[in-house]
């Protein structure tokens, strides 16, 4: 009887999972034909606006704000309990182009002692396990402290061993088979999530950009997290200009030969090379405006995923989303201007920087004309004065009536400043 009840409840499931699944598809769909955004979007978890506080709820949401992906947190551990709203929503994102993607535990220590490190891959297997649940892409896991190793080529050599075996281990899960994955349909035809490797934004945990560029380049199935925030901090505030995020791209680029990439990005406090805690955007030096620059204007063969790790969340998604739209719409507009002037030029016979000249100084003259002069300033007549004097008195007296005061110091008040 009860196998028939539970029969009965999987099968309402996978109904609901399906018409969730149709829904989110259409709406997607709607979202890439509407908006056409170069990147993908989203929170780390469940928006902060979500009434529901499940995944898959959270998934509704973030849909609705127009965003397309999402990083699960496990931060500190994968719950039993959650199993079954990891599942639905794997068969959400099986059946929709939505990216799933999940961030391992914080405080890792897998350049620990061995009691240290067995502990920490634990916690990482636990979320491994949840990756395939949900269909995850990206698993982005941390490193630790330096430990006994210090910084060095040593230290290098055994991440880069550790997450080899991750790698590994990932793929047995994926490809178990003595498992046939009748609840993980997308297993069959997918492949396994990549293992993401995460800069740090502390001088004392592993993960510099240079490190972490090392480790990947020597382990097939990892890739670089680029945390922003981490690597502004630890670069002491240097990701300034787009010119800053074409270098950084292009490092990565020649380093491993990718043009996807998995990025967190949010606002951070830091002092002397370290962060100290993430931050809304628009409160950090850390701007976003550069970035959205970079992706508009010489971004085209970039492909990105972009995840708010700011205490806002889907706010600040959104925030990050309106400036890529306006780097857009800028760039729109100053093709346009040059499209016009070059007709122009071809009519006129004259030449497009003679066009452009013309078009700066009339500009210029604009803002002139738009200047409003300074106010003339009138000069006090006599009576105000005394007619305010006369209403301090009188009101002086009202108050010294009022609060029965012996002392009267009205005659004195315009002296003593």
């Amino acid at each position: 009887m009860s196998s028939s009840v539970n029969s009965r409840q999987w099968h309402a499931q996978k109904a609901d999972g399906q018409r969730k699944g149709i829904i989110i598809g259409r709406s997607l769909a709607w979202i890439r034909g509407g908006m056409n955004l170069p990147v993908r979007l989203g929170p780390a978890g469940v928006p902060l606006s979500c009434k529901g506080r499940t995944i898959v709820e959270g998934m509704d949401d973030i849909i609705s704000l127009g965003l397309e992906t999402m990083e699960v947190q496990t931060v500190r551990m994968v719950a039993p309990q959650h199993f079954e709203q990891y599942w639905q929503a794997g068969v959400l994102a099986n059946k929709t182009d939505f990216e799933m993607n999940i961030h391992g535990p914080y405080y890792s220590e897998l350049l620990g002692n061995r009691v240290e490190r067995g502990r920490s891959l634990a916690k990482i297997e636990a979320t491994l396990q949840a990756a395939r649940t949900i269909n995850a892409r990206h698993i982005t896991l941390h490193t630790g402290n330096y430990g006994e190793f210090g910084r060095g080529q040593a230290a290098n050599e055994q991440v880069a061993n550790i997450f080899s075996g991750i790698v590994d281990r990932i793929g047995e899960i994926w490809n178990d088979e003595e498992d046939e994955f009748p609840v993980f349909p997308w297993i069959k035809d997918g492949t396994p999530s990549k293992i993401g490797v995460e800069t740090s934004g502390r001088q004392e945990l592993w993960g510099s950009l240079e490190e972490v560029l090392e480790v990947v380049n020597h382990v097939e199935g990892t890739i670089p997290v680029l945390n922003i925030a981490h690597i502004h901090a630890r670069g002491h505030g240097k990701m300034r200009t787009s010119e800053d995020y074409g270098e950084l791209f292009d490092m990565v680029r020649e380093s491993i030969g990718t043009k996807e990439f998995y990025c967190h990005f949010s606002g951070v406090e830091h002092r002397t090379g370290n962060a100290m805690h993430y931050t809304q955007i628009k409160k950090s030096d850390l701007n976003f405006e550069p970035l959205a620059e970079f992706i508009v204007e010489d971004g085209g063969w970039l492909d990105i995923t972009l995840i708010s790790d700011s205490p806002l969340l889907e706010h600040d998604a959104m925030y990050m989303m309106q400036n890529i739209e306006k780097s857009r719409h800028r760039q729109l507009e100053r093709k346009a201007r040059e499209d016009r002037r070059r007709a122009l030029a071809l009519q006129t016979g004259t030449s497009e920087e003679d066009l452009k000249a013309k078009e700066n100084l009339q500009a210029e003259a604009r803002e002139e004309s738009q200047k409003t002069p300074e106010p003339v300033k009138a000069e006090p007549s006599p009576e105000p004065p005394v007619k305010e004097k006369k209403a301090t008195k009188a009101k002086a007296a009202k108050k010294d009536e009022k609060n029965n005061d012996v002392f009267d110091f009205e005659e004195e008040d315009e002296d003593l400043f």
